[in-house]
């Protein structure tokens, strides 16, 4: 049984959650304090990229680091060990590369309601007056951002690794591996889907939209996290099952609460454009879900703005609305709930502390009742 939210064990976690997220913005900083120093001997031009990556990390929830610890902390790891923070830095880092390739490959003017890297670049090059077309550079230059934040995370992972038996070191390396090639291939495949014409079958276009949610972000926003903290603390491939077992379903049910706003939130809230996934063209599951239930007009129209970057706001109102009425949205969040409901099951019988999997739940509720 999973410790209630008001229980003891739950207490302890969220004070336990708190402390860890403390020491992780503490190394995080030394991390940035070092890079900086060591980049700008090379130029103080190039401290640029240090610090646009070192913004953007400071800006988000934490969440596959917090998932990261709670990981390790359930198979066993120590409270207060370096291990577990510095492989979590390093999945903040890569979160972030993601996060800036993600904006380019969807030409998104904004990220966390400030401006993208490409977009911070951009207005550099417009402000001094340099020659050549700006948007070029900034693109340029937001894609050797992400690198060298990808090669950070890969620094930091590698001295979390080094701190660990060897075994545990090549178990972890191995899921951290598969998670860099299964975004990137997912990555591929959101891409694909924008342009490629997508299956008559409304059941194939669910089916595709989940393929894609599932690698591009379900499994290193969740399943991954939680697997290279329990595989650092020394689990067998038993309990990584198990871990997996709570972790996909709920990292499923994180992506399509994520599009869910990405055509209903808050743009206040979330720091994007209202309807954004509309503009950008995403196949989503809310998309395959409205074309299951839609005349073939409907969806003619639905199809005719998909990927509009100039759509007005009632033309943005409009396609909500379509969604909305063809009850997509009702049967997103009920597969969200079904989601939810198995890894609820999944992590209640997860071989773990009481405190590990308080720890654990409140993650997970933060990750699908969010309005951002």
């Amino acid at each position: 049984m999973t410790p209630s939210h008001n229980s003891p064990a739950a207490a302890s976690a969220a004070t336990q959650d708190r402390d860890f997220a403390e020491r992780l913005d503490a190394r995080i900083a030394q991390f940035f304090g070092v890079e900086r120093e060591r980049v700008g001997a090379i130029s103080p031009h190039a401290t640029r990229l240090v610090t646009a990556i070192e913004d953007l990390t400071e800006g988000g929830k934490r969440l596959r680091a917090r998932l990261c610890h709670w990981g390790w902390r359930a198979a066993g790891g120590g409270a207060d060990s370096g291990v577990v923070v510095a492989a979590a830095a390093s999945l903040e880092l890569f979160q972030t590369a993601a996060l800036i390739h993600d904006d380019i490959l969807d030409r998104s003017d904004t990220r966390r309601g400030r401006p993208s890297v490409h977009r911070v670049f951009e207005a550099v090059h417009r402000g001094s007056g340099w020659a050549a077309d700006p948007e070029h550079f900034g693109v340029s230059a937001a894609v050797l951002t992400g690198d060298m934040s990808l090669s950070f995370a890969e620094q930091l992972f590698a001295d979390a690794a080094g701190a660990v038996p060897a075994e545990a070191a090549r178990t972890a390396r191995d899921i951290f591996s598969t998670m860099r090639t299964e975004v990137m291939a997912g990555q591929y495949l959101d891409v694909h889907a924008e342009v490629a014409p997508p299956p008559e079958d409304p059941r194939e276009q669910l089916e595709r939209a989940m393929t894609v949610l599932r690698f591009k972000s379900a499994k290193y926003s969740v399943e991954h996290p939680v697997a290279i903290g329990a595989a650092l603390a020394g689990a067998d491939g038993a309990f990584l099952e198990r871990c997996s077992a709570f972790a996909l379903p709920l990292g499923e049910a994180f992506q399509l609460r994520d599009d869910v706003l990405g055509v209903f939130g808050d743009p206040a809230t979330t720091g994007k454009p209202a309807g954004d996934d509309i503009r950008e063209g995403k196949r989503t599951a809310l998309i395959a879900l409205c074309a299951a239930t839609s005349s073939p007009r409907q969806m003619q129209w639905l199809e005719s703005v998909l990927g509009r970057a100039d759509l007005s706001p009632e033309e943005v109102d409009r396609a909500r609305d379509l969604i909305r009425d063809s009850g997509a949205l009702d049967r997103s969040e009920e597969l969200i709930d079904s989601l939810v409901h198995t890894s609820d099951e999944q992590l209640a019988a997860l071989p773990a502390s009481d405190v590990a999997r308080a720890g654990l739940r409140a993650l997970a509720d933060a990750a699908v009742r969010r309005a951002r």
